[in-house]
């Protein structure tokens, strides 16, 4: 059995673009636990509150429940639940959960393939994490389910996926002329841009084209806070702060508060700025809350 390619087509929403990381974030937190212990069981009671906060911090900004995937995962044929009253899930229903004693953990066959193949279980999770969500969120995602992955690079995943364009980086950063488009950021050691990034604004998971009007030039940090929702763009082209985010210092102030409202700087004339098919995905998808009011001076 394929495990790589079971993984790659977990059966999800899918409808314009519509991000339902709900399975993956479960298989995630399940490939920790395998970690600790190969034979522990998930009961539901217990990890619920986890995989709400998951859900809350990675999903998208619609609320859902994590009864969902610890039902409909078992579809998938990686995951199995049991009872009081024997195989098999309850449903979606968080009382029946609860009261009925569900206890979830990876399948059989899945177990038994992750002990055989060690190397299978990081395969499986940057697989995950690459089809699911943006480079940016891979490292503090993993700090958050509790995996712990090798640093190595893995060369083959699935057949037939999209490849990146190597020249996206260089293309956008040229486009915004070496500055984040929020902050204006644009250090250098000599000739070399540091702390520079080409953001999707629709991630390349979820069918963003390597194109530059699907692209902004950010400073690792506005990037990082792109992609957590923190931050966004109106149809305006002005910048999106969150009314989650909270920050009392001064650097919290200046750096992200103080941005609401405020315009991208860039690209440069001649350029096309971000589509609004790529940046209403963004608001949709990704951004959380509320905007605040733009800045006053």
């Amino acid at each position: 059995m394929d495990w790589l390619e079971r993984i790659a087509t977990l059966r999800q929403w899918a409808r314009n673009g519509t991000r339902a990381p709900h399975k993956p974030l479960l298989l995630l937190y399940a490939l920790a636990r395998f970690q600790e212990d190969a034979d522990g069981g998930l009961r539901y009671t217990a990890v619920e509150r986890d995989l709400r906060s998951l859900l809350t911090e990675y999903g998208p900004p619609n609320r859902t429940t994590p009864a969902y995937p610890f039902h409909h995962l078992v579809g998938d044929g990686v995951w199995e639940v049991r009872t009081d009253r024997g195989t098999g899930s309850p449903g979606t229903a968080r009382r029946e959960l609860r009261e009925t004693g569900a206890t979830g953990r990876l399948a059989p066959e899945l177990r038994a393939a992750l002990r055989r193949e060690p190397e299978l279980l990081g395969r499986m999770a940057r697989l995950l994490l690459d089809l699911h969500f943006p480079p940016s969120l891979h490292g503090e995602l993993c700090e958050a389910v509790g995996l712990e992955l090798e640093p190595a690079e893995v060369e083959w995943l699935v057949p037939a996926r999209r490849q990146r364009d190597p020249r996206m980086r260089e293309r956008v950063l040229t486009a915004y002329e070496y500055q984040c488009a929020f902050c204006g950021y644009d250090g250098r050691i000599g000739p070399v841009p540091v702390g520079l990034e080409a953001a999707h604004v629709r991630w390349w998971a979820f069918g963003g084209p390597d194109d530059i009007d699907n692209g902004l030039c950010l400073c690792s940090l506005h990037h990082k806070l792109f992609d957590k929702g923190v931050l966004g763009v109106d149809g305006d082209h002005r910048i999106l702060v969150s009314q989650r985010f909270v920050g009392r210092s001064p650097a919290a102030r200046e750096h992200v508060i103080a941005l609401a409202g405020r315009p991208l700087t860039g690209p440069q004339p001649g350029i096309s700025p971000v589509a609004a098919e790529h940046r209403d995905w963004h608001t949709r998808q990704v951004f959380h809350g509320e905007p605040r009011p733009a800045a006053t001076a």
